[in-house]
């Protein structure tokens, strides 16, 4: 592959690497792909597969690894798109994730989001992107946004997340005034408006060519033979996350359940509804079926809430999504960020070997015996170790969750949480850990 600085497409470097894989491999991408993709299926199914499969979730890794700013990201997509081919074909999981460059830089400025800072924009161009808690919904607007949760959106939620939308908080409620939308026509003439239609159709530019030319970086990456960790679809997450991270923040949402209690469990309900409502059924003609989800846990651990809390506020809402994208045909992929030691037994309500909890600081031993015979637990090799351990420290660690763990199935070796700043070696480590050692 050319060197990512370059600026070369790759898209017209496909059959060359492709050739290349197959002359090294003796076998096709295709081959590759299949039997990497049967290692998870048969793994997530609790059966025991050939060996341990292992997945990388690479975040702004590739910027590292290959020389670039965190910022190309943002602002290269071809540089940061041949960084992230190099990065996975490189390393050889079995699958990856790379959760970057979905949004240029460009449209980021346009739109001057409140709750988002990113490298080379608001952040100096080697800084992970941040995110800024900013209470978007005030404590006492529930029953604005239960009663009329589109008009809330236009008039109060955007307006407060994008600071070229404040104009939007001039509009007066529409509802059963849509007759008379040509008579409220004047307001948009005004210098304030015409701004931020003049930002829109420019961020709407930027973001079409931002994605022309990042491509479909996974149909590439599953064309070289390595599968995505997970695709889009199903019903979502937890609605407690859309409420805590998008809404009122962490902080509005941790008192909610103190001072109104009932007026969160209604909005969860209500973004539930909408969730499910524009879900649809995996497509059984994609390659890689059954079709994995990723689901992001935030606010859900033990640092969060007590477990009590978990019953009422969390886990309903994030059981039901699950069920709903289990019963559509596809496999969620739960990536419980923080501890959930003490609430590993609610995982055990789903259906048999039909999901994947990804653990990032749970005690994996135990999580295996709790959860081992009934659903796969993926995890979780610590950042820390990976950023300034040595490999030896690194293949230990992987040798004991391989063997106890690995033993009759349903284990995925991974990184606990970012692999941002690790050194390459200790992830090299990590990867090939599953081939140098066997379950027990």
């Amino acid at each position: 592959m050319s060197d990512p600085k370059s600026g070369e497409n790759v898209s017209a470097n496909i059959k060359e690497l492709k050739a290349a894989i197959e002359k090294k491999t003796g076998k096709t991408t295709g081959q590759l792909y299949e039997e990497r993709e049967k290692r998870v299926r048969e793994t997530i199914q609790l059966k025991q597969p050939d060996r341990v499969p292992v997945s990388m979730r690479i975040t702004y890794f590739p910027a590292k690894y290959t020389g670039l700013q965190k910022a190309a990201s943002y602002y290269d997509a071809v540089a940061w798109r041949n960084a992230v081919i190099k990065t996975v074909l490189d390393y050889e999981p079995d699958m990856y994730q790379s959760a970057t460059a979905k949004i240029a830089g460009p449209v980021l400025e346009l739109l001057n989001p409140t709750q988002t800072r990113w490298p080379g924009g608001t952040l100096d161009p080697n800084l992970s992107h941040q995110a800024i808690d900013v209470e978007c919904m005030k404590e006492d607007e529930y029953d604005l946004f239960l009663d009329a949760p589109t008009d809330y959106t236009i008039r109060y939620l955007l307006p407060r997340a994008f600071t070229a939308l404040k104009p939007l908080a001039q509009m007066p409620e529409i509802g059963y005034r849509f007759t008379g939308f040509p008579v409220m026509t004047p307001m948009f003439t005004g210098l304030e408006f015409r701004k931020m239609a003049r930002a829109l159709f420019k961020a709407g530019q930027e973001q079409n060519k931002w994605q022309k030319k990042i491509g479909n970086l996974e149909q590439d990456l599953a064309d070289l033979g390595v599968p995505p960790h997970a695709g889009t679809g199903g019903a979502g997450a937890a609605p407690f996350d859309v409420i805590s991270d998008f809404y009122r923040g962490m902080k509005g949402a941790m008192l909610d359940m103190y001072r109104c209690p009932d007026k969160l469990v209604a909005a969860c309900d209500k973004i539930l509804k909408w969730q499910i409502s524009r879900a649809v059924p995996a497509d059984p003609k994609k390659r890689g079926n059954p079709i994995r989800l990723f689901l992001a846990l935030h606010r859900g651990a033990e640092g969060f809430m007590s477990r009590k809390q978990f019953e009422k506020f969390y886990w309903p809402g994030l059981k039901k999504a699950m069920e709903v994208s289990i019963e559509l045909g596809y496999i969620p992929m739960a990536f419980c960020e923080g501890k959930y030691g003490d609430r590993l037994e609610y995982f055990l309500e789903l259906p048999k070997g039909k999901a994947v909890v990804h653990f990032d600081q749970t005690d994996m031993f135990r999580a295996k015996d709790i959860l081992g015979d009934h659903i796969c637990i993926m995890g979780n090799v610590p950042s820390f170790m990976l950023q300034v351990g040595s490999v030896q420290d690194v293949e230990e660690y992987c040798k004991k969750l391989i063997q106890y763990c690995g033993k009759g199935g349903g284990f995925i070796l991974t990184n606990g949480s970012s692999l941002d700043e690790v050194n390459p070696a200790n992830l090299k480590a990590m990867i090939d850990s599953v081939k140098k050692f066997n379950v027990e």
